[in-house]
């Protein structure tokens, strides 16, 4: 039986199914809103039974969204490759002076968003190196290029590191940057950089970057000024099943004090062209759906889970809408982080195509803003 009909089963052979794998104590906690401990997330990671863990995830997310589908019409904008870091699974970063190293100017990024505006794109997706050079004021800049484009863009800029580096090089206050960021349009942040929140992992894989304490320490100050954000994790590569089960439970613990999170979006690591490519592999579709699913039910405090189809694959995305995801994200256009590392999907799709993968899964698909106010149904997309 494929992964689509176990997810449709009826709600009492679903429970036997469940029961049969011996994660009926874990049913009953999930059905009863009981928090699942470090101890349950990693028998979720553990038991052989995906399809039983998959049940219990898409239970959750039918109670929360029925058979609904969000998307969004986006574009993203990578301003530069060039990094002061060397982290082993990038394959995008660069140094000054290599060949494929580039710096956008704001008045490119302000081109690429108005090479856009025959789309109905509602957002800009913007993240990139930590260039050794740029003063603080130019990623003021590049916010202000892509709201003088298109003046009602929402603007979804900088990962921690990039918004602990701009505290850095301000000379101002954190409060004083955060109103700076705001004045010039940044709308909300995306939930990049956290990689591994564990010590271990940070000091073998990313060690020169930013640790876990000080990633969500950015996204405190970050939420604590206003600003909504997700959060990630890059799973597939050193990485220990503990350590995925603890990066959850930092990330639950965080929404629990600030509430600032809007979806947690798992991020298949993909191993080209990285340090890792001689002892790394592209994730598996069991992974990928196990990744979702467990999503799903440690971050009971997380409204959506964005299957990513861009690291996913489109075919993985469709099925981890039955495995407890939500949201699919978006057209993109123009993404470079991923198809450095090897990814085969395309740069972009199109609105239909974003609403027939959806369909196709048999889901409803509903476009949203960055905030996830629904903009309408995917009907409205002429799909």
């Amino acid at each position: 039986m494929n992964t689509f009909a176990y997810a449709h089963l009826d709600e009492s052979l679903a429970t036997k199914l469940i029961d049969r794998a011996g994660l009926g104590d874990l049913d009953r906690k999930v059905r009863n809103g009981e928090r699942l401990t470090f101890a349950d997330g990693v028998r979720l990671y553990e038991t052989p039974h995906l399809a039983a863990v998959g049940l219990l995830a898409h239970r959750v997310r039918v109670q929360r969204h029925g058979r609904k589908v969000f998307f969004n019409v986006n574009q993203h904008v990578n301003y530069t490759n060039i990094c002061i870091y060397s982290c082993k699974f990038c394959a995008f970063a660069a140094k000054e002076g290599e060949e494929r190293a580039y710096l956008m100017t704001p008045a490119i990024v302000e081109q690429k968003v108005r090479e856009q505006l025959h789309r109905p794109v509602t957002e800009v997706h913007m993240v990139a190196g930590i260039h050794p050079t740029m003063p603080y004021e130019y990623y003021l800049d590049v916010v202000r290029a892509a709201k003088r484009a298109r003046p009602d863009i929402h603007v979804k800029a900088f990962t921690m590191v990039e918004i602990e580096h701009m505290l850095n090089i301000s000379g101002k206050s954190e409060d004083e940057v955060f109103a700076d960021l705001r004045e010039a349009g940044l709308g909300s942040c995306p939930g990049g950089g956290a990689e591994v929140l564990t010590d271990r992992v940070h000091k073998a894989v990313f060690r020169d970057k930013m640790g876990p304490d000080r990633w969500l320490a950015a996204a405190r100050k970050v939420q604590r000024h206003g600003f909504k954000m997700n959060a990630t994790m890059l799973y597939g590569h050193i990485e220990r099943v503990e350590e995925r089960v603890q990066h959850l439970i930092r990330l639950r613990e965080l929404q629990d004090e600030c509430g600032g999170f809007m979806a947690y979006i798992p991020l298949a690591f993909w191993p080209y062209h990285t340090d890792l490519e001689n002892f790394g592999h592209v994730t598996t579709g069991f992974l990928d759906q196990r990744s979702i699913a467990v999503g799903r039910l440690m971050l009971d405090n997380f409204p959506h889970i964005k299957a990513y189809w861009i690291m996913l694959t489109q075919e993985s995305a469709q099925t981890a809408l039955s495995f407890g995801a939500n949201d699919i994200d978006g057209t993109v256009t123009e993404e470079k982080i991923t198809h450095d590392a090897g990814t085969t999907e395309p740069q972009a799709l199109n609105e239909a195509q974003i609403a027939h993968l959806i369909r196709e899964a048999g889901y409803e698909p509903v476009q949203r803003s960055t905030v996830y106010e629904e903009i309408g149904a995917g009907a409205s997309t002429g799909a």
